[in-house]
């Protein structure tokens, strides 16, 4: 269903166009988690559990960077769509999209090239304990190959939010995660392949959605009767897709290389630790992709009404994303507290030493705090993104991660031990966030608005 963010109370459209954005990132990250967690408990042996727990976590920060270029792209064309969109100019859209698609396959099957040559050199040089280094590339090996569908799968989503549907995106993706768990199950639980199992549970799914999303959103583009007048590939359509992808790639895939430094001193501290770590991530990332939601659907929404030039109503598009946010990290925040040990018990295989469980309780007790802050730079970040003032919102990421990789080596190197790794989130979240307000309240993000 395509919605007109430009009209209507801006707390009721924001509210209702972003609760299919939260569904869809809960179940996206949900079945993410489900990996980690059937080849935990699924495992023959406690031991080989938790090995296969810390092979598939060691593989995550790559495999994520590969999804952070594919999220810029899909960030980057939304914001274009949306303003297009926003503006009632369907004919350059249809072109933007065309575009989009093209150049989207072209990267996908470039990095497909790059990952699969370089999958065992990226291992080695995180310093990948021996015990896990075999699974660890064969997980990531499998995943290069479905890098097409998951480039396909994030551009098509990005297109249906711009044009403010955000519901066919939530039913492709509780479709390919719901078949992720069952073939995680049949591969891992019943025919015990391990970490190759939740490997290939995932290229399937990815790819099947990844083609679906691709001819519903041909369906969708051709439902704007323009009289065939649009171009397949346009350079100046071009232009303007790198002017907003490029720096959201460079951001989302800035934000992976610095988790990638991060991993690499997890992984001095051992297989206990990769596997605590690993699961606290992904119950940590669950909240904050959740939260982050709001800040999605923000953006969307911002970018239609910059299109459409209303730019009264960003101000209470903001507050009610504020609210909404604020309001889900306080419920993550006192779950997590309260349940921290729980959380991280479901990753670990039963019998397993309560060592793996103590490195993410004590990660999930420093961050989770800290949910409320970090959501006040999502919803600032997201009126500069939709604005397209991709400069500082570059700056504001930059500055978080930056002084995040750089505390953990720091703290890492003094304390002795991965709790030094865990107190720089908080310290890079906290001056992130300080910027992003700063600018929003600077009104940077009105100069120099697109030109449609």
């Amino acid at each position: 269903m395509i919605t007109d963010l430009t009209e209507g109370n801006p707390s009721k459209k924001l509210f209702w166009f972003s609760i299919p954005l939260l569904i869809s990132v809960a179940f996206q990250q949900l079945y993410q988690m489900a990996d980690s967690v059937i080849v935990g408990r699924f495992a023959e042996t406690p031991t080989a559990g938790e090995l296969a727990l810390a092979a598939v976590g060691a593989s995550y920060p790559i495999t994520q960077l590969f999804v952070a270029v594919a999220t810029g792209v899909n960030i980057g064309t939304s914001v274009l769509i949306s303003q297009l969109f926003g503006a009632k100019r369907f004919v350059r859209m249809k072109t933007a999209v065309s575009t989009a698609l093209v150049t989207t396959t072209v990267i996908a099957l470039a990095l497909t090239l790059i990952g699969a040559l370089a999958t065992e050199g990226i291992m080695a040089a995180l310093q990948t304990p021996s015990d896990i280094f075999d699974d660890g590339a064969l997980y990531l090996r499998v995943y290069v190959f479905g890098l097409l569908f998951l480039f396909l799968y994030n551009v098509c989503t990005g297109i249906f939010n711009a044009m403010g549907d955000s519901r066919t995106p939530l039913i492709l993706l509780m479709i390919s995660s719901v078949s992720n768990v069952v073939l995680d199950l049949i591969f891992v639980a019943v025919f015990h392949w391990d970490v190759a199992g939740v490997a290939w549970a995932t290229f399937i799914a990815q790819g099947s959605s990844g083609i679906l999303a691709f001819l519903l959103l041909l369906r969708r583009v051709r439902s704007f009767d323009t009289k065939g007048h649009f171009l397949f590939f346009s350079p100046e359509m071009l232009r303007r897709l790198v002017n907003y992808a490029v720096p959201s790639i460079a951001q989302q895939s800035f934000v992976s290389v610095g988790n990638v430094i991060i991993q690499y001193y997890v992984n001095l501290c051992g297989a206990t630790v990769i596997a605590g770590y690993s699961a606290a991530t992904k119950v940590s990332m669950f909240a904050l992709t959740c939260c982050m939601s709001f800040a999605s659907g923000l953006s969307s929404y911002v970018a239609q009404n910059i299109g459409a030039r209303r730019l009264e109503r960003i101000s209470p598009g903001l507050k009610a994303g504020t609210v909404f946010s604020l309001g889900l990290a306080a419920v993550f925040m006192a779950v997590y507290l309260l349940f921290a040990g729980d959380l991280v018990g479901l990753f670990i295989p039963a019998g397993s030493g309560s060592g793996v469980t103590s490195v993410g309780r004590q990660f999930l007790y420093i961050l989770a705090p800290f949910y409320l802050v970090v959501c006040v730079k999502f919803v600032c970040d997201s009126v500069l993104r939709g604005a397209g003032a991709m400069r500082p919102f570059m700056i504001t990421t930059f500055s978080d991660l930056i002084l995040r990789v750089g505390f953990s080596i720091i703290l890492y190197n003094l304390m002795g031990s991965e709790l030094g790794i865990w107190l720089s989130w908080p310290i890079g979240w906290l001056l992130g966030t300080g910027l992003s307000v700063f600018f929003y309240k600077s009104g940077i993000w009105k100069k120099n608005l697109p030109n449609l």
